[in-house]
């Protein structure tokens, strides 16, 4: 009896909040007109785009991750709001990205919600993000890294193929302790 009256007092709490609530403004860009064909099919192949680079790099299939990217491209990385260096060209890319996912024995990307913005039919920005967990041995003990990210991207399609441009990967979060799973 005493759990009914909770859930009634719940509810009509949520009821009152929500009928004195301040109406919620749509900040979704307008559109003019439906999407193209082309449109969508170009949105759909960003989000492969980006996935596949996550999931080359749980591969540590570098080689081929950095042919994602055109030959000059950037990525900069910002953690805690600070920015590093930009990376710049395929060769560099494939030296960091090495580099970096060679100290982890287990890298898992989960990406999430991808906006995505057209300048021109051979150019688009988009923001997406990515929960990345990366497992490593010290002293015995599996530590694992997880790092929320969101990219900042800028593509352009070169002989048919979308690529990225650039990239900033603003690191916004960070936690680190024991895996509790073992390989």
């Amino acid at each position: 009896m005493k759990f009914n009256s909770i859930l009634t007092a719940a509810a009509l709490a949520v009821g009152t909040a929500t009928a004195y609530a301040a109406p919620v403004q749509d900040v979704r860009p307008a559109r003019a007109e439906p999407m193209s064909a082309t449109e969508i099919s170009d949105r759909i192949v960003l989000k492969e785009l980006v996935d596949t680079f996550s999931n080359l790099a749980d591969e540590k299939r570098i080689d081929e991750q950095v042919l994602l990217f055109t030959e000059n491209a950037s990525v900069q990385s910002l953690t805690n709001g600070k920015a590093n260096p930009p990376i710049v060209g395929r060769d560099a890319l494939n030296k960091a990205f090495s580099g970096y996912l060679a100290q982890f024995h287990t890298v898992y990307h989960l990406n999430g919600q991808q906006t995505v913005s057209f300048q021109s039919p051979t150019r688009a920005t988009g923001i997406s993000y990515c929960d990345v967990t990366l497992i490593k041995s010290e002293n015995g003990k599996d530590i694992a890294l997880r790092r929320g990210v969101r990219y900042e991207d800028v593509y352009v399609k070169q002989d048919g193929r979308w690529l990225i441009e650039s990239r900033k990967s603003n690191f916004m979060f960070s936690q680190t302790g024991e895996s509790p799973t073992a390989r």
